[in-house]
Protein backbone atom coordinates (compact mmCIF):
# COMPACT_ATOMS: atom_id res chain seq x y z
CA UNK A 1 0.00 0.00 0.00
CA UNK A 2 2.64 2.73 0.45
CA UNK A 3 3.57 2.10 -3.22
CA UNK A 4 0.23 3.44 -3.96
CA UNK A 5 0.05 6.77 -1.86
CA UNK A 6 2.31 8.71 -4.51
CA UNK A 7 0.52 7.36 -7.60
CA UNK A 8 -3.06 8.49 -5.82
CA UNK A 9 -1.73 12.15 -4.60
CA UNK A 10 -0.15 12.78 -8.65
CA UNK A 11 -3.47 11.03 -9.98
CA UNK A 12 -5.50 13.96 -7.77
CA UNK A 13 -3.29 16.46 -8.60
CA UNK A 14 -3.67 16.05 -12.36
CA UNK A 15 -7.28 15.91 -12.47
CA UNK A 16 -7.28 19.23 -9.86
CA UNK A 17 -4.67 20.85 -12.86
CA UNK A 18 -6.86 19.45 -16.11
CA UNK A 19 -10.16 20.69 -14.40
CA UNK A 20 -8.75 23.74 -13.72
CA UNK A 21 -7.10 24.25 -17.29
CA UNK A 22 -10.71 23.00 -18.75
CA UNK A 23 -12.47 25.71 -17.04
CA UNK A 24 -10.09 28.16 -17.94
CA UNK A 25 -10.86 27.37 -21.59
CA UNK A 26 -14.69 27.47 -21.17
CA UNK A 27 -14.27 30.53 -18.94
CA UNK A 28 -12.16 32.21 -21.85
CA UNK A 29 -14.76 30.98 -25.16
CA UNK A 30 -17.75 31.87 -23.20
CA UNK A 31 -16.80 35.14 -21.60
CA UNK A 32 -17.90 37.09 -25.19
CA UNK A 33 -21.19 34.64 -25.14
CA UNK A 34 -22.37 35.87 -21.63
CA UNK A 35 -21.62 39.65 -22.17
CA UNK A 36 -24.32 39.60 -25.04
CA UNK A 37 -26.33 37.71 -23.24
CA UNK A 38 -29.90 39.93 -21.15
CA UNK A 39 -29.33 37.22 -18.30
CA UNK A 40 -26.74 39.19 -16.88
CA UNK A 41 -28.51 42.60 -17.27
CA UNK A 42 -30.85 42.00 -14.12
CA UNK A 43 -27.31 40.80 -12.20
CA UNK A 44 -25.44 43.79 -12.86
CA UNK A 45 -28.33 46.17 -11.81
CA UNK A 46 -28.94 44.18 -8.57
CA UNK A 47 -24.64 44.69 -8.18
CA UNK A 48 -25.26 48.82 -8.99
CA UNK A 49 -28.38 48.82 -6.28
CA UNK A 50 -25.99 46.79 -3.48
CA UNK A 51 -23.47 49.68 -4.16
CA UNK A 52 -26.08 52.20 -3.74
Amino acid sequence: MPQMAPLLWFDLLFMFLFSFIVFMIFNYFMKPFLKNQSFMKPYQNSEKIWKW
